[in-house]
């Protein structure tokens, strides 16, 4: 049965918004985009459902670690980031499989209801695999090397790795090579090697701190303090450093490339910049969580003036005050303005980095798979808002993509959407009206 999902408004992303617009599904596919009128016209036989607000695709969080969504107390510990992660590491060991699979459940539930239908998700604990299967959420599951030297790789943790990496069903799986101050410079570069023989992406933590930046460069301050507290042997870094930046001493790990996006990139140069966009490498921005662990602000006015790929991640729940993405749209446009970004596109622009930007982070822009867009071919992944001003529903659309008098689309999405529905697959998830 053909269903036809109208909206005063679809956004469909790869081209201009639609006024009065639908999009037209035939079971888990969308096979028409367009007005309401033509595509009723066209498709008589179509069952119609009309939805209040902003038709948008499914937005795409481009970095998450959802199975700590019940750590969310430590996102209000105001802890700087070292004793955070130490609070981190003590938490997770109180942690047994079966609260593992309860936590990522109600993560994933949160992504469904602010309208996130893919994520590009961490995956510390294997065991959570299946609640991102059974979600029917998309993305990649990148699995996370953490607190590993060359001692315990070859030990066990490198033959768990790739025994989550190569494993059968569930979501698509990717390669994550944490930090270079969590694991030695040997597991970092057999992480890379891993991911690259199976044709996985990569997606590593990248200048999130100063303290990192300090320890890849002269092997001092607070995280070689915590490499020999926790018995780690990273002789090659400790009381050495590598006189590199952390982007110039992941490229030089052969990670860096299009087959890569970093988490963070708040602590980089324009020469680390550079050097990101010639390697075709996006960059997940999650400023929230940044400033709730004092790790500093992306120079986000710098990657949208230079052309810089990025995407709109949450990071975590124990680190951000929630896993909603405008939320994080909000906060990261507040910053572009703060730094001085005043072009007219900003709007459009962070709607495009938590829809296609994160398509691009995610290696999801070809093909069947391909997220973050409303067009012909594509799995029917998508969200609906409310963007209710003072009781009055605005509509339409003018040369940029607006009609005079009822203000911008992507503006209005940012200042106003509420989640109102979730389709993943042509069903309905979430609905609340």
């Amino acid at each position: 049965m053909l269903t036809l999902h109208a909206a005063p408004l679809v956004l469909p992303m790869t081209s201009a918004p639609i006024a009065d617009g639908a999009i037209v599904v035939d079971n888990d596919r969308v096979i028409a985009v367009g007005t309401r009128a033509d595509l009723v016209a066209a498709h008589p036989e179509a069952r119609v459902r009309d939805w209040p607000g902003i038709l948008t695709p499914g937005l795409v969080n481009s970095h998450a670690h959802t199975q700590y969504y019940d750590f969310a107390d430590l996102a209000t510990s105001g802890l700087p980031f070292p004793e955070w992660l130490h609070q981190m590491v003590e938490r997770r060991a109180t942690f047994t499989d079966a609260m593992w699979q309860e936590s990522t459940r109600r993560g994933l539930h949160a992504y469904l209801k602010t309208g996130t239908t893919a994520v590009a998700d961490i995956v510390t604990e294997p065991v959570v695999l299946s609640a991102i299967a059974r979600s029917g959420i998309r993305g990649v599951a990148y699995i996370e090397a953490v607190f590993a030297d060359d001692a315990s790789w070859a030990a066990g943790k490198r033959a768990e790795l790739v025994g989550a990496v190569d494993g059968a069903g569930g979501p698509t799986r990717g390669v994550s090579p944490h930090t270079p101050f969590t694991i030695s410079t040997g597991v970092y570069e057999d992480c890379v090697t891993i991911a690259h023989e199976r044709g996985k992406r990569l997606h590593p933590h990248i200048a999130e701190t100063t303290q990192e930046s300090e320890y890849v460069l002269t092997g001092t301050g607070p995280f070689a303090d915590n490499a020999k507290q926790f018995g780690l042997d990273f002789s090659d870094i400790l009381d050495r450093g590598t006189g590199m930046t952390p982007v110039e001493w992941a490229d030089a790990r052969g990670a860096l490339g299009d087959d890569c996006h970093i988490a963070h990139g708040i602590h980089v140069s324009e020469s680390d910049r550079a050097l990101l966009r010639e390697r075709g490498t996006a960059v997940a921005l999650c400023v929230r969580s940044n400033r709730i662990l004092e790790a500093g602000e992306p120079p986000v006015a710098a990657y949208l003036e230079e052309g810089s790929p990025i995407g709109v991640g949450t990071d975590s729940a124990a680190s951000s005050p929630s896993l909603d993405l405008l939320d994080e749209a909000r906060a990261l446009r507040a910053v572009a303005r703060a730094q001085g970004y005043a072009a007219d596109d900003l709007d459009r622009r962070i709607v495009e980095a938590a829809t296609l930007g994160g398509a691009v982070a995610l290696g999801l822009t070809e093909g069947p798979d391909r997220v973050g867009r409303l067009e012909p071919g594509v799995r029917a992944d998508f969200a609906v808002f409310s963007v209710e001003q003072s009781g009055v529903e605005e509509s339409g659309v003018e040369e940029s993509g607006v009609e005079k008098g009822h203000g911008d689309p992507y503006r209005r999405l940012i200042d106003h959407g509420t989640c109102v529905a979730t389709v993943l697959g042509g069903t309905i998830v979430h609905r609340t009206v």
